[in-house]
């Protein structure tokens, strides 16, 4: 038994149409989110790994100076689950109401 049943495509794209930031690559969702600075890029990190341990589902993160990517998939189900659009919320909440300045390249 998986450790959450995967989403449906259908499911997926119903999920994201309040994330217009992230953006599913295969069996991921991404967001790239621009910091004003290095510190601030460490502090959001900071803030979503207590998030992401509060909720024992945890992001890949690559930092990249000032430019965050995390990367959401269910490595227990091999897929996409609830769970990453319920950590993909809790990032856009941390993103959103956190430091100032930050913002998804492109937007």
């Amino acid at each position: 038994m998986p450790y959450a049943p995967l989403l449906t495509d259908a499911e997926i794209e119903a999920g994201l149409v309040d994330r217009q930031a992230w953006r599913r690559e295969s069996d991921s969702l991404v967001r790239t989110v621009e910091c004003p600075s290095f510190r601030a890029a460490i502090d959001l990190v900071d803030a979503v790994a207590d998030a992401s341990e509060a909720a024992d589902h945890h992001p890949d993160i690559e930092i990249r100076w000032r430019r965050v990517t995390f990367r959401l998939t269910t490595k227990a189900s091999d897929g996409i689950t609830f769970r990453d659009l319920e950590m993909a919320a809790t990032i856009d909440d941390l993103v959103s109401g956190g430091t100032a300045g930050l913002e998804s390249p492109g937007s």
